[in-house]
């Protein structure tokens, strides 16, 4: 079930002061001389040294730029000296620095750096997928994720067979994505009739799938239905709420309707055709999609309802 909170330490305070200077030439020579113990080494965290006066968001891209000059691309075998969890909150910090119009190519690069050998490579896909790709993760992000799988879908370091698995999730991250029309899907209520999500007529669709057993999705679907923005956009009919249920037991999503709030409109899929045609990811389970009019994507398996409420607000704002 999603989502755990992760504490993540920060290096904004780092970013903010800017006087401290790097040292790769140093590192680079120690990674020479340096003995170090499996899950020991732990990386330099790389902040910029000017005497120029920079606006944060200067002092934010020269960080991303060179926050990865420490690690040793070239340790081979001997990437497993690095301390995971160091690496793992390095990475958590890197992806939240990056500047969202920027991401697509400097993961791509950061992955091909790793291709300096398969063990290197292998240590940060694991890294990356624990950071963006794991369901319990609060910085899950396919946009982000998209281009690490097109570099492991397609490195000369994996044979054949290695590849199938990263193209497999490539091919399921790259639909629904934020700014492409939604997948329709059809789903049948509880008495009986079949609708399309594509035909229901509102300038927003909160789409949700949950499932009856889930504490989590319970605790989503209270708060959607305590959030006074998204209550006040549901009845003046601005706004649908559609809860689709996507697995077998239908006796069971029978039993839960009783507990659905009014005017939701609540649906199971018949047959599981979301999960056979792969039309949307489902490994994690709450996740909300938000739809415009057009049924294009504006939020992507989220579990935010702040997330959701400034979303629609943001929208609204470009409109006006």
């Amino acid at each position: 079930m999603r989502r755990s909170t992760i504490a993540l330490f920060s290096l904004i305070a780092a970013v903010g002061c800017g006087t401290a200077t790097t040292n790769n030439s140093q590192e680079a020579a120690d990674s020479q001389t340096t003995y170090y113990a499996p899950g020991t080494r732990r990386m330099e965290r790389n902040v910029v040294n000017t005497n120029e006066p920079l606006t944060p968001q200067q002092l934010r891209r020269q960080t991303v730029d060179g926050y990865w000059d420490n690690f040793d691309f070239d340790a081979d075998t001997a990437v497993i000296a690095y301390d995971t969890l160091d690496i793992f909150y390095a990475m958590a910090d890197y992806v939240q620095l990056i500047e969202p119009e920027r991401a697509d190519s400097l993961m791509e690069s950061l992955m091909r750096r790793a291709e300096s050998s398969r063990p290197v490579l292998d240590y940060l896909a694991n890294i990356c997928r624990m950071v963006l790709h794991d369901p319990n993760s609060p910085l899950r992000n396919d946009e982000y994720y998209i281009p690490v799988l097109r570099v492991l879908s397609s490195s000369p370091l994996m044979d054949e067979y290695e590849r199938l698995a990263p193209a497999y999730d490539l091919e399921l991250a790259l639909k629904n994505r934020i700014g492409n029309k939604a997948n329709d899907i059809t789903f049948t209520l509880a008495n009986g009739r079949r609708e399309r999500l594509h035909n229901i007529e509102a300038d927003y669709t909160l789409l949700m799938f949950n499932n009856p057993d889930c504490a989590m999705c319970s605790q989503l679907i209270s708060d959607v239905g305590s959030s006074p923005l998204l209550n006040e956009y549901l009845e003046n009919g601005r706004l649908s709420i559609v809860a689709i249920y996507p697995d077998a037991d239908i006796e069971a999503w029978r039993n839960y309707q009783s507990s659905m709030p009014a005017g939701w409109i609540s649906g199971y899929d018949a047959g599981q055709i979301i999960s056979r045609d792969r039309l949307y990811d489902l490994k994690a389970i709450p996740s909300l999609y938000l739809l415009d009019s057009d049924k294009r994507v504006l939020v992507k398996d989220g579990s935010d309802v702040a997330l959701i409420e400034h979303v629609i607000a943001i929208t609204e704002a470009q409109h006006e």
